[in-house]
């Protein structure tokens, strides 16, 4: 007996899964697995690897919109190819997507590479951004933990004082790490 089997993912923790469990339940499904997890690579989302394996030929696999499933062309691709191979329908609710039929698998694979194009599109977007930001002075990432006096200081204690790696991590309450970074050793 064929079943119809739902796929949720939310990406992060402010986002919900109801209204993707509503519109799953409402079409059908009987089982759906559901993830919080970043879409980029299906290979690493465990529960979407349950629901390829558990689908079974003559199954629909459901989503709510393409980039639930993936984030990729090649990845939306393989999905999309894997469960061919295994005679299971793919569904996705919202682009009102159907493959069981040869417009549904059409509208598939151009809808899939529009995300694909768009996904692009704000990664490059992004990245302007940021070297933007990095030729105002903006520094991403966490505050160093030493200024560069202290560097210096660090190396001077060393060289001239001989401390101890130990006594300059405890006099600068820094980690081994930091101490041979300052001193310029590679770790």
């Amino acid at each position: 007996m064929s079943e119809i089997i739902g796929y949720a993912r939310v990406s992060s923790t402010g986002q919900s899964y109801e209204v993707q469990k509503e519109k799953l339940e409402a079409s059908g499904c009987t089982k759906v697995f559901r993830e919080k997890r970043s879409g980029t690579q299906a290979a690493t989302r465990q529960e979407l690897q349950r629901a390829l394996e558990y689908v079974r030929e003559g199954d629909t696999f459901v989503a709510t919109r393409l980039d639930r499933v993936a984030r990729s062309l090649s990845d939306l691709l393989n999905i999309a190819n894997r469960l061919k191979g295994k005679g299971v329908a793919l569904r996705v609710l919202d682009q009102n997507i159907d493959t069981s039929n040869s417009e549904g698998r059409l509208q598939f694979h151009l809808l899939g590479a529009f995300a694909e194009f768009e996904n692009e599109i704000r990664r490059e977007r992004q990245a302007d951004g940021i070297a933007k930001a990095q030729s105002k002075g903006v520094r991403f990432g966490r505050k160093a933990a030493l200024s560069e006096e202290q560097r210096a200081t660090i190396r001077r204690l060393r060289e001239e004082e001989g401390f101890t790696v130990p006594q300059l991590m405890e006099r600068f309450s820094v980690g081994r790490t930091t101490i041979y970074r300052a001193l310029g050793v590679n770790t």
